[in-house]
């Protein structure tokens, strides 16, 4: 069929199985955090495990694994940016021999990303947007159900089959799929769905590899499943020295930014960069709750001010539950907290 009602209801197909466009959650995650600094993740492309993953002929697991802070979320928006040779939104499809690469961002604070369910249909749209032929295997279910497809208690088992299917596509075959899905951690609904489906891929057919990276923290509920995996760990706390040097680059960049925004002196700028250096502790997100706090700091009260930020993230944290429990909207607070945390 090439009449206009073909692609007509395959664009509305497309717009109901569109969620997210994971493509602008990454670049506003990115943006929420100052930039993606390519020093911050370019370590990992020499890294030994990184190398076996991407190396093999087979399907295949990548698991980056490490504490809160550590710098997952933009190690795999870096490695992203390296597996497409792009830096940016592209609706162009992908060349028919290349692989074709989906991701998504879970994050549990918000409703529209923190499922297996919302997991499953952003990679498979971003799988479509790039084959326009896949769409045949969503349409094959969405002609009877339409909408309502997608939502619901059986969404999953849906998906799942519309997943499945996709992969077995022809026209996927000759060169792979590489999925990527950052902070299983976050998925708060239906985890355990997911990491069975991912297991089901794997070991898949050698001529066809389904790879996978993932990440998340050092949960025991998630390693009990990952590890049953054929796959590579890649754990940020062994490979410390990297992620130090790649923190370091961080404090750097930050730092450059105070001192322009602030007028800082080259005393006040050395004092706050040694200051973060000593105690960063290998921790993005240290580095980056203080510098957010110095932004509109003047140059002469930094130095006092650094000393007030204790060196370590949950001794950070709870200074900053201090203040809020002695802040005038101390009850509001609490309560957008207790809602976030549920």
């Amino acid at each position: 069929m090439r009449g206009g009602s073909y692609y007509e209801e395959g664009d509305h197909c497309l717009r109901d199985l569109r969620a997210t466009d994971p493509r602008h959650d990454k670049e506003r995650i990115e943006e929420a955090k100052g930039t993606l600094l390519k020093d911050s993740y370019l370590w990992v492309l020499e890294n030994a495990e990184f190398k076996k993953w991407r190396d093999s002929e087979r399907s295949q697991l990548l698991w980056i694994r490490g504490d809160p802070g550590k710098g997952k979320t933009m190690l795999l928006c870096g490695i992203i940016d390296q597996l497409t040779g792009s830096t940016g939104i592209s609706n162009q499809p992908t060349n028919p021999t290349s692989t074709s690469i989906a991701s998504f961002f879970c994050q549990a604070t918000d409703a529209r990303i923190n499922s297996a369910t919302a997991v499953l249909r952003g990679l498979i749209y971003l799988l479509v947007i790039q084959r326009s032929e896949l769409i045949q295997h969503v349409r094959r279910e969405y002609n009877t159900a339409g909408e309502k497809l997608f939502e619901g208690e059986n969404a999953w088992q849906a998906l799942s089959k519309i997943f499945f299917s996709i992969l077995q596509d022809r026209s996927l075959t000759s060169a792979g799929v590489c999925l990527i899905v950052d902070a299983l951690d976050e998925c708060i609904s239906g985890l355990p769905k997911l990491l069975r489906l991912i297991a089901k891929t794997i070991p898949g057919d050698p001529g066809f590899p389904v790879k996978w990276i993932v990440s998340s923290r050092n949960w025991p509920d998630i390693e009990k499943d990952l590890c049953k995996i054929q796959g590579v760990e890649l754990r940020l706390e062994l490979n410390e020295r990297s992620v130090s040097t790649a923190v370091n680059s961080y404090i750097e960049f930050k730092v450059a930014e105070l001192t322009e925004r602030n007028s800082y002196t080259d005393q006040t700028r050395d004092a706050v960069k040694r200051y973060l250096s000593l105690n960063a502790n290998g921790t993005f997100l240290w580095v980056a709750l203080v510098c957010q706090e110095l932004r509109n700091v003047d140059d002469w009260e930094a130095e006092e001010r650094l000393t007030a930020f204790p060196p370590e993230l949950n001794e950070l944290y709870a200074r900053m539950m201090d203040q809020i429990c002695w802040s005038n909207n101390a009850k509001l607070c609490k309560n957008i907290l207790a809602v976030a945390s549920q």
